[in-house]
This record gives structure tokens, C-alpha cells and sequence, in this order.
């Protein structure tokens, strides 16, 4: 599956634990990431340091489902999920 145009909720949702280019802790779920352009794509695509998170999160029908608002939701339980409890 290809990358819907203009989206970028996967740079946006979820926390990235791992240094990227801009935010060298990472980012919290719910940031906007510094390496999403104005179009929504990410500036660090096919580069090698593009964390490895990145590199992972495929996109899929079930995570992008049919809009942006889908995936929005889709991600943010995934984070909730999986965010370690305290």
C-alpha cells in the first residue's frame, strides 16, 4: 500500500524513542515530527538516518483505513497499547 498524499499521521501519532535529525530524544506521541515537510512527507525517507521505527511502520488498509482521521485514531490506541505503564 502507498502512503496516502498530504497525510503524515504516522510522523505525528506515535512516540519515537530513538534520536532523529532535529529532536535528538526523540518525540512525543502527538508531536509533529521536524522532518515532515509542508507536504506532509518525511525529508528523511530512504535515508540511513531515518530511525529504525520508521523504517518498520508500514503502511496497511487496516492502520490508514479509509482517511487521515482513521489513522489518527488507529495510532494513538496503538500508542496507548503499548506505552509501558509505570
Amino acid at each position: 500500500m502507498d502512503c496516502r498524499p498530504n497525510c503524515g499521521v504516522c510522523c505525528i501519532a506515535p512516540s519515537i524513542t530513538s534520536p532523529i535529525p532535529g529532536m535528538p530524544d526523540g518525540k512525543p506521541a502527538g508531536v509533529r515530527c521536524v522532518q515532515l515537510d509542508a507536504g506532509n512527507r518525511c525529508r528523511l525517507f530512504g535515508r540511513p538516518e531515518r530511525p529504525a521505527f520508521c523504517g518498520g511502520l508500514q503502511p496497511s488498509r487496516e492502520m490508514c483505513g479509509a482517511d487521515t482521521g482513521h489513522a489518527m485514531q488507529w495510532l494513538d490506541r496503538l500508542e496507548r497499547l503499548t506505552t509501558p505503564t509505570p
